[in-house]
């Protein structure tokens, strides 16, 4: 489905899409009653207790008065539904707020104030420096004479750092004056929740321009929420709007997690439902025959000759309510507000606040404390999880020659400086790719220094490490990159940006040298993408020596290239991009296509090694963890090498000979599928021996292993205690929670990336750290750490109190109402002894007035 938005033109599109009204609510006035008691009654708990109540109304079998279960059951569901409302309506009032703030729109060419709920589709909406964006927008305009504007997406997914947006080719050049003016056509995609991908086509109207088709992508649109920063104004062409925008269409409240504690409660409560049915059978057929057969014959019973038809159900609808206690509505109102109070507790916790950052620990999920104390298996994150986020660059390899390895810190090495000094050829090329080969934006302070604002924190690292070495990328005007290298400035005009995705592991930019005209192509990336692309040579020899040498060390590793291109060979790669770009069905495989066209043949410039320190207390949190029966999987993005040390260093596997590391690898189907046999036999060979076993699994094995082979790994999960999983997808993180979850394992996943939002939401126990990454695993998450090693305190103390007293209570409230129900059936029975009750009666602390009730 395709959407036509005309730009400067809302009236048309009035009826036809939703205007900007936002609703987070899960509630009306209308539906807000049906529905929450269609909620609460969901759970069999609460039908078994309407069910009683519902018994208690008919004065012939009741023995009690109805206010004793009527009373407290009003009570509870009106505690939880006056929670729902208050949430509800708390979530009207930031909707209020949102939906009434002022914005400019263009209107029949005049610009004016309007409430933001009253944003149309294909109106022109102007933002000034840090407005809030209120609606998807394709820029059409900004004070920047290039066309650039830089946003904060903080408030969409946790980062913090600034991003570029242009707007199209069509519209550079046009005048402010006529931006009022404009018109034309957007044709775009129906609404979707992708917030990474926007793939369009827009057409001016003349006389702007004459028909011709400009393709969009995700760089011209601006989306809700956002932040305009660092730029003056922006204009832009409203797309979609409301609850059809991308963050509205991502938004929803997750379903709430059933703890193991409740499933269990919900399944007693089933069985001694069934267990009262069968009790009162057997005693509705009895009292029935005693009454035929005896009763009758009692002057002083005053039964009847002929009853009524139902007469046969009253002795058994009595015994059922007699039954009842042993499903005390106490339970519910008890365990609800100790797990209340005990979440709690986590919040008050001091000890549990990052005293660096000042974070908190946070329970956002007040129901599932005591799943803390039941977790079998912990599945975590390794950049900014285990390790600190806060990369340093250390060492790296040029043209074969190693440089750091002396003192382990290449910037201070001294043949490196010299060469740098000297202005080697090698060196200055690869210096140049480390500086201008990102997505960085450099910035002036207010004390003229230069400040890097980069998406990732491995640019960071590589542009600062260039700049220590005298390659400043100090400017960048619209497409003109401008560097100082020993006091001479170079300029480069970028011409494309081929962009970074997790199936390329690589980026490049194809810019011109403003010097000699020369077009160069600069690429960096993983080892896996970047050499089996180089030229052939003996030198690509001594980089895999390298790749593996820095691996070794636990340091992330990043190939640098590059290559020249002809002016024609240019064009024609050229015109395949934009008609790649251009189109609606399969654009990004089509691109990546393209891309690769031209990354070929490229020359390897050297091996970069960047340093991801473990945070303070992370290996003996492992440990203590581990002791503690809980078994751990690192499921990283990063290579396998850098990820086994890693492992090695925070106590996650155990080094020769008291462990053993298996490798499940393999270029087909086939060796994939013998090298998963051959693991999982050892796996059963080794299960009885004390010997620490573990597996390590890169992304493709696993996928062939999980859509081919799943039962057998499957198996695999089960027998190992252990495991490391390299270069994973979101999604495949997702998986493997849930294949431990098919096996009845307790799981806990803990992240701090955007990429860890979807495993941290599929397990039991979601926890979220936050860290440099910013702030959107955290606000996922049930609960919310500031360091990786408060996690021991949540589990061990926090998660074994939790479900120690929860289970203590649920069991102590459950057999007390089970001996409170047998002692009135003895009592009603005529079968009473006193002296045996009463001091069964003092030994468990009730009073007789109890069993009254």
């Amino acid at each position: 489905m395709k959407r036509y938005v005309y730009i400067n033109d809302g009236e048309s599109s009035h009826d036809l899409y939703c205007d900007n009204r936002i609703s987070n609510r899960k509630y009306t006035v209308l539906n807000f009653l049906p529905k929450n008691l269609w909620e609460q009654f969901s759970r069999f708990m609460n039908q078994y207790f309407l069910l009683i109540a519902c018994l208690q109304l008919w004065p012939l079998i009741t023995p009690v008065n109805p206010a004793s279960t009527w009373g407290p059951l009003i009570f509870i569901f009106a505690v939880s539904a006056s929670k729902e409302a208050l949430d509800d309506y708390n979530r009207y009032l930031s909707d209020k707020k949102g939906n009434e703030k002022d914005v400019w729109v263009v209107r029949k060419g005049v610009k004016q104030h309007v409430e933001a709920q009253d944003i149309l589709v294909g109106n022109l909406v102007w933002l000034r420096e840090n407005d809030e964006v209120p609606c998807d927008l394709v820029l059409i305009g900004t004070s920047d004479p290039q066309g650039v504007c830089y946003i904060e997406t903080s408030a969409m997914d946790g980062e913090t750092d600034l991003k570029i947006r242009v707007i199209p080719s069509a519209c550079m050049g046009i005048n402010v004056e006529l931006l009022h003016k404009i018109k034309g056509v957007i044709e775009c995609p129906s609404p979707d929740k992708d917030i990474r991908r926007f793939d369009a086509n827009m057409r001016l109207f003349p006389p702007f321009i004459d028909n011709d088709i400009c393709p969009l992508t995700f760089k011209n649109i601006v989306l809700q929420s956002c932040y305009l920063r660092n730029t003056e104004w922006a204009c832009g062409v409203a797309v979609y709007t409301g609850n059809e925008t991308k963050l509205g269409m991502s938004r929803g409240i997750p379903e709430p997690k059933l703890t193991a504690m409740d499933a269990m409660i919900d399944k007693l409560i089933g069985a001694i439902f069934v267990f009262q049915i069968v009790v009162v059978m057997v005693l509705g057929i009895a009292g029935n025959v005693w009454k035929d057969t005896e009763a009758k014959k009692q002057w002083y019973v005053l039964y009847p000759d002929e009853g009524p038809w139902y007469e046969l159900l009253v002795i058994p609808l009595r015994f059922e309510l007699l039954c009842s206690i042993m499903i005390p509505i106490s339970i519910k109102v008890s365990l609800d507000l100790v797990k209340s109070l005990y979440a709690n507790f986590i919040d008050w916790d001091h000890q549990m606040i990052d005293l660096e950052t000042s974070i908190p620990s946070h329970a956002t999920n007040t129901a599932i404390s005591e799943d803390l104390g039941q977790v079998e298996y912990i599945l975590t994150d390794k950049t900014g999880t285990l390790t600190e986020n806060k990369m340093i660059f250390r060492r790296c390899c040029i043209n074969g020659i190693f440089y750091g390895n002396e003192n382990g810190d290449a910037l201070k090495d001294l043949e490196l400086l010299n060469a740098v000094s000297s202005g080697l050829p090698d060196v200055v090329r690869f210096l140049t790719v480390m500086a201008i080969c990102n997505t960085v934006i450099p910035t002036r302070s207010k004390s003229g220094d230069i400040l890097y604002k980069a998406q990732s924190q491995d640019e960071d690292a590589l542009v600062h490490a260039a700049a220590w070495l005298d390659m400043v990328f100090f400017n960048k005007n619209g497409n003109i990159l401008e560097v100082k290298f020993n006091s001479k400035i170079l300029q480069y005009e970028v011409l494309e940006t081929l962009e970074f995705t997790s199936d390329r592991k690589r980026m490049s930019v194809v810019l011109k040298d403003c010097q000699n005209g020369k077009i160069l192509l600069l690429s960096k990336g993983a080892d896996e993408a970047i050499l089996p692309y180089a030229r052939a040579g003996k030198q690509t020899r001594n980089f895999i020596e390298a790749v593996e040498r820095y691996a070794h060390l636990g340091l992330r590793t990043l190939c640098l290239a590059c290559r020249e291109l002809d002016e024609d060979e240019y064009q024609e790669w050229s015109l395949m991009f934009k008609e790649a770009s251009s189109t609606l069905v399969d654009r990004e495989w089509r691109v990546a296509e393209v891309c690769q066209r031209v990354e070929h043949n490229l020359e390897v410039l050297g091996v970069t090694a960047i340093e991801d320190r473990l945070q303070d207390g992370v290996p003996e949190t492992i440990e203590t963890l581990r002791k503690a029966g809980i078994n751990f999987w690192m499921l990283t993005g990063d290579k396998q090498n850098t990820a086994i040390q890693i492992a090695l260093s925070c106590n996650f596997i155990s080094p020769e000979p008291k462990g053993q590391l298996l490798s499940i690898d393999g270029k087909t189907k086939d060796e994939v599928r013998r090298s998963l046999e051959r693991v999982l036999l050892t796996m059963r060979i080794t299960a009885s021996e004390p010997k620490n076993v573990a597996f390590v699994v890169d992304g493709w094995a696993l996928e062939t292993a999980l859509n081919h082979y799943r039962k057998a790994f499957t198996e695999l999960a089960i027998l190992s205690r252990t495991a490391i999983c390299c270069r994973v997808t979101p999604s495949q993180k997702a998986q493997l929670v849930q294949i431990l979850k098919s096996c009845d394992y307790r799981t806990l996943a803990i992240g701090d990336g955007g990429n860890d939002v979807r495993m941290i939401q599929q397990g039991d126990i979601g926890v979220g750290i936050s860290g440099r990454e910013g702030l959107q695993a955290a606000r996922a998450a049930d609960y919310s750490i500031g360091k990786f090693r408060f996690l021991k305190r949540l589990i061990l103390v926090h998660g074994r109190y939790s479900y120690n007293r929860t289970a203590f209570l649920s069991q102590y409230s459950f057999y007390k109402s089970l001996l409170i129900c047998f002692i009135q059936i003895l009592i009603r029975s005529n079968v009473e002894n006193s002296m045996i009750i009463t001091t069964q009666l003092r030994l468990l602390d009730i009073s007789y007035p109890e069993l009254k009730k």
